[in-house]
């Protein structure tokens, strides 16, 4: 029987448990559940957090807001995640690779088609792929989505069962439940324009993108007929608590 494929989207702000540093207890915990889903799902991670990692080593004299600043921040990051990720999940039996993309690269058939060759071979032989922005050369995620396009994109390239999106809300609220103070989940999405009146226009701490940006994922993801899960990530277990619907999320069909 085929394995399913999750397209599995990890903000900083779930990465680093809304801390200033990369949490190795939150990807052990995303490690621990993809060990335990492996003989069903097979997993593609779109993964935030290179200025986050670098951030906890690196003091750059310029001003980090500047967006080349935030690239070289980007760049001295990058290898510090991989390594966090590669040492948690090498402890759990699982291999890592490493795949940077950019934008442009959806432009081309030819890339395109490289790009599923190569992760289709990665996925084939127990390789959990992590994709981020290649971030040096591209700023596209540093300006405008923290990753959920380029997650949103890959998931339909990859042809994804599942694309959830890992943040730091119980999915999105319902516009009156957030003024009460009281947030209510949207649960079941079928109309992306009833959800686009509900939104806000917040913005994560570490991250660039807020709901806006992953709505925006959920219209690419929904063209292809791909179900997007909007998913609390700092919930330990929130895939597997997903999966069985134990806890609340937004569910874009």
């Amino acid at each position: 029987m085929a394995k399913k494929r999750i397209l599995l989207k990890l903000g900083s702000n779930t990465l680093t448990k809304e801390t200033n540093h990369i949490s190795r207890g939150k990807i052990e915990d995303i490690g621990m559940q993809i060990a335990a889903l492996k003989d069903e799902y097979e997993f593609i991670i779109v993964s935030s957090g290179a200025i986050a990692a670098a951030k906890q080593f690196v003091k750059l004299d310029n001003n980090d807001k500047d967006v080349f600043v935030k690239q070289a921040l980007a760049s001295i990051g990058q290898p510090h995640l991989m390594r966090i990720y590669n040492e948690n999940f090498k402890d759990l039996g699982l291999n890592t690779s490493q795949c940077l993309l950019s934008y442009s690269d959806f432009e081309k058939e030819q890339t395109k088609k490289n790009i599923v060759n190569t992760i289709n071979v990665l996925v084939k032989n127990n390789y959990i792929p992590i994709i981020n922005e290649n971030d040096t050369v591209a700023t596209d995620e540093i300006k405008f989505g923290d990753n959920d396009k380029l997650a949103a994109l890959t998931a339909v390239l990859l042809k994804a069962d599942i694309f959830i999106i890992g943040t730091n809300t119980n999915g999105i609220y319902t516009k009156a439940s957030i003024h009460n103070e009281y947030p209510e989940t949207i649960e079941l999405v079928t109309d992306l324009s009833v959800l686009q009146k509900e939104i806000g226009d917040s913005k994560s701490s570490h991250g660039t993108g807020g709901m806006q940006s992953k709505i925006d994922s959920a219209a690419i993801a929904k063209e292809a007929k791909i179900e997007t899960w909007v998913v609390n990530g700092l919930e330990d277990n929130f895939i597997l608590k997903a999966l069985k619907n134990e806890i609340a999320f937004t569910k874009i069909v």
